[in-house]
């Protein structure tokens, strides 16, 4: 088997939202495009929070579990 057909083994076992998501990603990502570009405003507020003393970083886990609220 090549990657393709395991990959495509594992997704016929995901819930139809995550294969949705698992092919937009897909699709996202054969077309160049990585759905995650920022705006002007947005990667100045990204700059600027980096620059503060105070920001509080997040693991992996976190922001995994974050994210996972904004999908509905």
């Amino acid at each position: 088997m090549n990657k393709i057909e395991d990959a495509w083994a594992v997704l016929k076992t995901l819930s139809p939202r995550e294969q949705e998501l698992a092919a937009e990603a897909i699709l996202d990502f054969a077309s160049g495009a990585s759905g995650l570009e920022l705006s002007s405003e947005q990667a100045a507020e990204v700059e600027r929070r980096l620059r503060d003393a105070d920001a509080k970083a997040v693991t992996a886990a976190e922001l995994r579990a974050r994210l996972q609220k904004l999908v509905p």
